[in-house]
């Protein structure tokens, strides 16, 4: 059997891969709680949004549509089809757990986010052993670390008046390009794989032009995809 495919993983190594994002979701989410807190949100139900709700640019709009007075209808539709991009990162990781039972898969889709996708697709090639149990200990630490971000945002934001100020903003991006560049450092794949970000990039700025920011993100994703399958063949 190739060494590659004998490779045992483990809840512990999921957990251990997982602290390099923790910053990312530190910072947002310290973020999203004083947000959160702002549109007048209890601890409980900040603590609960972050438990079911689980998506950072969905808990912002989540605060700002309450803070709004928006009804819950419409709170609930632009959720649904902000977070549209998360049928493209499970169908993309879903192969790599196609052993496993439906019950583990939906556990671990429940609480797939960018950056454990960004992690996974990474780390995991299909033939490892254990990979539910890696994708466990990836997924727990990172939602345990965005649940406790929110509560003390929504505990300690009152003595900051302005986070973007420090910098945090800037912690989720830079975090994803730093994800984007291991990837393409261990692929050494270079030149396809350069291609494919730029037909990410330029495909967002131009669906940008036309449609909604979380359209433009589905639109540049499935060009990036395309690109990537052409030019694998």
């Amino acid at each position: 059997m190739d060494r590659q495919m004998a490779v045992t993983l483990s809840f512990r190594q999921g957990v251990a891969d997982c602290v390099p994002t923790l910053l990312g979701y530190l910072s947002i989410g310290f973020a999203a709680g004083v947000i959160e807190a702002t549109a007048g949100m209890s601890l409980l139900e900040i603590g609960l949004l972050s438990l079911f709700l689980y998506a950072g640019s969905a808990q912002f709009i989540t605060a700002g549509m309450v803070m709004a007075g928006a009804p819950v209808a419409s709170i609930v539709v632009t959720v649904f089809f902000v977070n549209l991009r998360h049928l493209l990162m499970s169908a993309a990781i879903a192969p790599k757990f196609a052993a496993y039972s439906p019950l583990r898969n939906l556990l671990i889709g429940a609480q797939l986010t960018d950056e454990t996708f960004g992690v996974a697709a990474g780390k995991l090639t299909g033939g490892e052993r254990h990979a539910d149990r890696w994708m466990f200990g990836l997924n727990v630490t990172a939602h345990a670390n965005w649940i406790a971000a929110n509560l003390l945002g929504a505990l300690l934001g009152g003595w900051i008046a302005d986070p973007e100020r420090y910098g945090l903003h800037y912690a989720l991006p830079a975090m994803f390009i730093g994800l984007a560049a291991m990837i393409v450092l261990q692929r050494k794949q270079y030149k396809r794989d350069l291609l494919v970000i730029a037909c990410a990039v330029g495909g967002f700025a131009l669906a940008f032009i036309w449609l909604p920011g979380y359209m433009a993100v589905m639109a540049a994703a499935v060009l990036a995809a395309i690109v990537g399958a052409v030019t694998e063949r």
